[in-house]
């Protein structure tokens, strides 16, 4: 009864009224992503809607660590998944001290936070003092408070694989030390995946501690060949990511199919890196913009 009464005068007036208003959000969306890089109406979805409908612990810590007068500071700062993940320690660390600038946001910590829980934690830590350290240093804020919790885990059982991973990650400021941390963290994580993987089908805890440390094992040996890259050893480099993604064909969490990509480029190896890309295209890239960016480079070449 009511709509019958509403004249075309409302209905028009309702049409502009809202286009008006969509305008001016995508006008002020626009200049917020020039200005900070980033999506406002994610910010604000990250931020505040997605804990309201379920967000986990974590998200909810990391939005009150975003939400104080440090991201001020930082508010110019870029923020992107890089596939190449520098290292912390010898590369992040080192343009901070340079220039005083800090290149990783808070969003970029939460990121790698949840990562780092995801993939190098499990229900089987649960007791176990050096894996408990290690979920509160994956989550600390601080560099040097991270690097004291990890060393504490690391006393407490020396073959933790993942405090070794922390370690080299962010005291070793020198890519020479990061690949000489990594290489006596592979020994360990070798021995703690053999030994898991004999016990995955006793119990799903077993299982989820076989998934850890195959993580651990993985992301380790994926370090070595980016130390190898980093250090002007491309061919090593290659090899040790081919050998990668041929043991483990669907696994792709850290990135090493494009870490494949980008060392074919540095070698000059168009044609492999134009026959790497035929041949995964659609299976592991989800960003297609990083396919146009390769296909170009090679294209260019």
């Amino acid at each position: 009864m009511f709509l019958n009464t509403l004249s075309p005068k409302f209905y028009v007036a309702l049409t502009g009224t809202s286009s008006l208003i969509s305008g001016l959000i995508l006008i002020f969306e626009w200049w917020y992503f020039k200005k900070y890089g980033k999506s406002f109406i994610e910010q604000i979805s990250w931020t505040h809607i997605y804990p309201l409908i379920g967000g986990s612990d974590e998200d909810n810590e990391c939005d009150s660590v975003e939400s104080n007068g440090h991201l001020a500071s930082t508010q110019e700062c870029k923020v992107w998944r890089n596939p190449y993940s520098l290292f912390r320690g010898a590369e992040y660390r080192k343009f901070f001290h340079e220039t005083g600038r800090d290149p990783l946001t808070y969003y970029d910590m939460n990121l790698s936070a949840q990562d780092h829980q995801t993939f190098f934690t499990c229900e089987a830590d649960g007791g176990k003092p050096e894996y408990e350290i290690m979920q509160l240093s994956w989550r600390e804020r601080n560099h040097e408070e991270r690097i004291k919790k990890t060393k504490e885990a690391l006393a407490k059982n020396p073959e933790c694989a993942t405090a070794m991973i922390l370690l080299a990650e962010e005291e070793c400021s020198y890519i020479v030390d990061v690949e000489k941390v990594y290489k006596q963290a592979y020994k360990v994580a070798e021995t703690n995946l053999r030994r898991s993987q004999q016990l995955q089908n006793h119990s799903p805890a077993h299982e989820s501690m076989y998934r850890r440390d195959i993580h651990a094992f993985v992301f380790i040996r994926r370090r070595l060949a980016m130390c190898a890259r980093k250090l002007g050893k491309l061919k090593e480099a290659i090899k040790m990511m081919k050998d990668l993604i041929k043991e483990y064909p669907n696994l792709n969490l850290f990135n090493i199919h494009e870490n494949l990509i980008e060392c074919y480029l540095a070698a000059q190896q168009y044609a492999d890196a134009q026959a790497f890309l035929a041949k995964y295209d659609g299976r592991f890239f989800e960003n297609k913009i990083v396919i146009i960016y390769f296909n170009y480079l090679v294209a260019t070449q």
